[in-house]
């Protein structure tokens, strides 16, 4: 053990943590204690809006300083959060700092007071290189930055392409930084809540709004509904957003009222019915850095139909034994493949066992550890 390593300070930026942030930190706190590290969060805000999550981080076992706490996030002035946030790296000084993302002027100045302090800075980044159109002089100031950080933390291979690409070295990037806490989603703990539908179901779980691509899904169910005869299931989605009204005209017209369940956007708890009753997952983003919710469903023992557009495709599916990926410009390869789903040609308890089984290295104590190997190779590589 490297004596200079003892009673580190190490701190985790956050925009606003939520119940996925919560787990990743428990974990981490927990790894970092054993070595006499000292863990903390700190969050931009208590409240954001458009992540309305509930959670009580006051009954945590590590400190979580919430820079503004008395505003959602969107009404603080960035002048206010600017100055505060400085004053707390300043109180609380950390030696090492795990940003999340380098996009908000706030987790520019987090790096900014490392850089200026000669501390060194994590960046923990869910970016692939498709989730937008990239100009060359942006992707050129990005490059600049990203060779900054000492280290990165990212979610799975996709991610970590991107970061090569823009010049990060190969072994200051580690994987895991894309996990749920699996435990709560577990079969053998939810299957016994009562079921929300007395029927066979498929579920997707969205903000609505245009990049998770719900039209196109409620399109290609509406072909599903035409094709698959007498054994066909439900839709549930479940979520709200800009388009909410829009997609209830659209059930209306393609005359889905009656198979299409909308209950509106539910906190985690809530949401555990659906995973222990529903027959598959579906998730339809036309762009998607990651894509937890897939991570919960499989950790609920599903099979996954994923667009393989999202950052999660390329780790998470393994064809044809926990799920499918399809193109999500394609309705019809959707709707073969809900077809597939509900035919009862397919093994659908031992696909949701292979996904079960698949996700358990995907946990937040991956993510402990992927986060303290960061940390040690920052410490000598600054």
């Amino acid at each position: 053990m490297n004596h200079a390593h003892k009673h580190l300070k190490i701190a985790i930026l956050f925009t606003n943590y939520g119940p996925y942030h919560l787990a990743r930190v428990q974990a981490a706190h927990h790894a970092c204690s054993s070595r006499e590290w000292t863990l903390f969060g700190i969050e931009l805000a208590r409240l954001e809006k458009e992540y309305p999550w509930i959670t009580q981080p006051d009954e945590f076992p590590c400190q979580i300083i919430s820079v503004i706490d008395d505003r959602a996030l969107e009404c603080a002035k960035f002048s206010l959060l600017f100055s505060k946030l400085i004053s707390i790296f300043n109180e609380t000084s950390p030696d090492v700092l795990a940003i999340a993302g380098y996009a908000r002027p706030s987790m520019l100045s987090a790096w900014l007071w490392c850089f200026w302090h000669r501390k060194p800075a994590i960046l923990l980044s869910e970016t692939t290189e498709h989730d937008e159109p990239r100009s060359w002089w942006k992707e050129k100031i990005k490059s600049w930055l990203v060779k900054r950080y000492h280290a990165a933390l990212v979610g799975g291979q996709s991610q970590k392409h991107y970061l090569l690409k823009l010049g990060m070295p190969a072994e200051a990037i580690f994987l895991g930084y894309d996990v749920v806490g699996n435990h709560v989603f577990h079969p053998d703990r939810i299957k016994s809540l009562p079921s929300p539908l007395d029927k066979p179901f498929f579920l997707a779980i969205n903000r609505f709004v245009s990049k998770k691509n719900l039209p196109f899904l409620i399109s290609a169910y509406a072909a599903y509904r035409q094709a698959a005869g007498a054994k066909v299931w439900d839709l549930v989605l479940c979520g709200d957003g800009e388009l909410r009204l829009q997609l209830e005209e659209q059930i209306v017209t393609e005359k889905l009222k009656d198979y299409i369940h909308l209950p509106g956007f539910l906190q985690q708890d809530q949401l555990l019915p659906y995973f222990a009753h529903a027959s598959c997952f579906i998730h339809a983003s036309v762009q998607e850095q990651w894509g937890l919710v897939v991570n919960e469903a499989m950790a609920a023992g599903l099979p996954i139909l994923v667009s393989n557009r999202c950052g999660c495709y390329e780790d998470l599916i393994i064809e044809g034994v926990n799920g499918y990926g399809f193109d999500p410009g394609d309705s019809q390869q959707l709707t073969d493949l809900m077809v597939k789903m509900s035919s009862g040609q397919i093994g659908l308890q031992k696909m949701g066992q292979a996904a079960l089984e698949h996700i358990q290295k995907y946990s937040p104590d991956y993510f402990a550890q992927q986060l303290t190997q960061a940390v040690k190779y920052s410490l000598s590589h600054h």
